[in-house]
């Protein structure tokens, strides 16, 4: 897209806006209020916004990391069992864990870097959904509060304080699916105590039943009303599942395995989280305190076997992937209010902490989840320190800028096996961020953004100089890679009951770069650059009726040019989500949602693409009375043939060439299924 395009979009935009505030009587706009508090003044840009409780309660999801696609644009996925991380798509990016979209929870990282599996990796199973309040998110690197792994974007989550009501809900499905829920809050001295707890057990449709069972639980004391609050909470996550990885095309066309069967049936994970942390939040007429705290140990344990017997004909290429980790961080910023003669003034300043210790850290190969030999171990501890300062001014009542400054330094600390790969390494990076906000005129708010962000890589990358499995020289990583982007936007309710707003932006990255951890080592990359159309609309019908239409368009490319192609692979092109909600229809209630993701380049060369997936849910509600209620949920409700993830590479079946065969290995969305879930309050 040339920039004669961009202006003429938003030149387009501008005329019919302006066109139609002529013929409205502003007394005949109404005030919107609904799932999203998207309104004109509450953001920086035209891609932040916030979502409610109230949406995420009224749509079905089938795991809990489909929370995130309430944000617009972004997709949820899954290529595993469903115990480990999900596969996340959003601007041009295969995000894969989690790698360039920053996800927290009060405040906590859930991005684990130096991962064993994936760097920025984000498991969200953690999560009671019922108690999560709101989502507030930002899509591109032009917030100065916001560091590692947000180039793409950001979510933050927040957990309720109190509830409208204690529920106990139990679910069932097809496939031995049953979920058990107690969410509730009292009152308890001079505040409140909140608290979950769930148990749910899947196998799944799979030939080798996922058995994916998980326990959790969420204990939360608050106290204080918003702007003079804090809060503590425990959380507590343990889960266990046999991994549904993906397959070979030609096994399934072949007929040597069934769509949903499974070449190695040992593939299997475990996992646990528990966390303490602590959010402070103090406002008077002439400032702003924001803390919090975090405590955090994690374990993992992955067996997982991509290549099958590419690498090792005899006992074929399982690995397991371990890692244990304490994190520990903060978060505080000071803001303060003034006034420079005529002009409101808001001046930032914030500092964050992070640090990560991992022992053990390793990649062994195995055989039927028996180790055979050490691929890789090692500890790491890695810290930084991220320091912000931002400035908003109110030039005018119809003109708001907001200038920003960015440092993070890194720390990585490596002890490995491989006495080459060991050693230490500092790095720092500067973000520059700035932001206009034109508006609002005739209900409509225009947006200019610019910002610098970074990602780090693995800290084992960092030092690396043999090849874990090969014992090649190898050369270290970047630590920290760098991004630039740029956005121009506009939001408008100019439409009585309609909020929408367009995006089009760019983003750079010096190195498409990733540690993997299936294989212990990381692969080199170019840079890149992306850019797209996003383009959000919710519209309230009625008190009882939401809709909401979300389109996407993105073009991913490497720069500096190669024989072996300019695509990145996996970069998804276009995506599609519309919803539908209705309530107050006597004592029924009901949901949609539609998403549909484009075809997108599997190799550099653009000669494998996959093919396009549209997945439907829905929802059928029935309230009995004040106490009593039911559900029933639809999953894939066309029940499409479709795959949730596709890539292109080489493996090895028994029987086949010994340098394997290049194909493509997906893992299918699942069939149309039913859950039944029926809620008491109290």
């Amino acid at each position: 897209m040339n920039k004669t395009t961009i202006f003429l979009i938003a030149g387009g935009l501008c005329a019919a806006v302006t066109t139609q505030a002529q013929q409205m009587d502003a007394a005949a706009r109404v005030e919107l209020v609904g799932h999203y508090d998207n309104g004109i003044g509450t953001s920086d840009g035209a891609s932040q916004g916030s979502v409610t409780a109230e949406l995420m309660a009224s749509r079905p999801a089938l795991r809990p990391g489909e929370l995130l696609e309430f944000v617009p644009g972004v997709i949820v996925t899954q290529h595993s069992g469903d115990g480990k991380a999900n596969q996340y798509y959003l601007r041009g990016f295969n995000l894969d864990h989690g790698t360039d979209f920053a996800t927290f929870v009060d405040g906590m990282p859930v991005n684990m870097r130096t991962h064993a599996h994936g760097q920025g990796y984000t498991d969200l199973n953690f999560l009671i959904p019922e108690l999560v309040d709101r989502i507030n998110y930002r899509k591109g690197p032009y917030y100065a509060d916001e560091g590692d792994f947000a180039s793409a974007g950001a979510a933050r989550m927040t957990l309720a304080n109190r509830l409208k009501e204690n529920t106990a809900a139990v679910t069932v499905g097809e496939h031995q699916y049953v979920r058990s829920v107690l969410t509730g809050s009292t009152p308890l001295g001079a505040g409140n105590l909140l608290y979950g707890a769930e148990y749910a057990h899947n196998d799944g449709q799979w030939v080798v039943p996922e058995a994916f069972h998980k326990s959790l639980g969420v204990l939360r004391y608050s106290q204080g009303a918003r702007d003079d609050q804090f809060t503590v909470t425990g959380m507590f996550y343990q889960g266990a599942w046999y991994a549904s990885n993906q397959i070979p095309l030609r096994a399934v066309q072949g007929g040597r395995i069934d769509r949903y069967g499974t070449i190695d049936p040992s593939d299997a994970g475990e996992t646990s989280r528990y966390s303490l942390s602590a959010t402070l939040r103090k406002r008077s007429a002439d400032r702003l305190l924001q803390a919090n705290a975090y405590v955090v140990q994690s374990a993992l344990t992955l067996f997982a076997n991509f290549t099958y017997f590419l690498d090792d004909p005899e006992n074929g290429d399982q690995t397991r992937q371990t890692e244990k980790r304490r994190m520990g961080g903060f978060d505080i910023a000071h803001t303060w209010f003034s006034h420079w003669g005529t002009l409101d003034i808001a001046n930032k300043v914030g500092v964050q902490g992070r640090y990560d210790y991992l022992s053990p850290l390793a990649l062994y190969a195995t055989r039927d989840q028996r180790t055979l030999r050490t691929i890789s171990e090692s500890t790491v501890r890695e810290g930084s320190v991220g320091l912000f300062v931002e400035n908003t001014i109110k030039w005018r009542d119809w003109l708001r800028t907001t200038a920003g400054l960015r440092h993070d330094r890194y720390r990585f600390d490596v002890a490995s096996d491989i006495a080459e790969n060991s050693g230490k390494v500092g790095a720092g990076t500067t973000s520059p961020k700035l932001g206009i906000v034109l508006g609002p005129w005739a209900a409509t708010e225009l947006f200019v953004q610019y910002g610098a962000g970074f990602h780090s890589n693995d800290a084992r990358g960092t030092t690396v100089h043999l090849a874990p499995k090969e014992r090649e020289p190898v050369d270290p990583v970047t630590p920290l890679v760098k991004t630039r982007g740029a956005e121009i936007g506009a939001r408008t309710e100019i439409v009585p009951g309609l909020q929408s707003s367009l995006a089009v932006w760019k983003l750079r990255a010096a190195s498409e770069l990733v540690f993997s951890g299936d294989a212990g080592d990381t692969s080199p990359s170019r840079g890149s650059k992306r850019s797209g159309v996003e383009w959000n609309n919710h519209y309230i019908a009625n008190a009882g009726l939401l809709l909401d239409l979300d389109l996407a368009w993105s073009r991913a490319r490497y720069t500096g040019h190669d024989e072996a192609g300019d695509h990145i692979p996996g970069a998804i092109g276009k995506v599609a989500s519309f919803g539908a909600t209705m309530t107050n229809v006597g004592p029924w209630s009901a949901a949609f949602q539609m998403r549909y993701i484009g075809p997108r380049p599997l190799i550099e060369d653009d000669s494998q693409r996959s093919g396009t997936t549209a997945i439907a849910y829905a929802r059928l509600g029935y309230r009995f009375n004040r106490r009593w209620a039911a559900q029933l949920d639809a999953f894939n409700l066309f029940d499409r043939r479709v795959s949730d993830v596709d890539y292109y590479y080489a493996s090895r079946l028994p029987g086949e060439p010994a340098e394997g065969v290049a194909d493509i290995h997906y893992h299918p969305a699942e069939r149309r299924s039913f859950r039944l879930t029926v809620k008491a309050s109290f």
